[in-house]
């Protein structure tokens, strides 16, 4: 479903700036075409991605590595 629509977004986007004149109109069709071709490269994972960041899991890991460092430094001033 998520590369259909990446294929129909790229394609549609397109042809419009293919006629049309206007370059900043042509321009904000280059980016809907970059999404478009996001979409259809990465398909579902994209809005995996969106989820996570909404829900903040994006952060997992940051959060993981911090609690980490701390533990090793509070291991560390305790042995001296």
């Amino acid at each position: 479903m998520w590369r259909s629509a990446g294929a129909v977004l790229t394609i549609a986007a397109g042809s419009v700036a293919m006629t049309t004149d206007s370059a900043p109109v042509v321009v904000f069709l280059f980016l809907v075409i970059l999404v478009g071709l996001t979409l259809m490269i990465n398909g579902k994972r994209v809005a995996v991605a969106f989820q996570a960041e909404r829900r903040g899991h994006a952060h997992t890991a940051e959060v993981i590595h911090a609690r980490r460092v701390r533990r090793y430094r509070r291991g560390a001033d305790e042995t001296r």
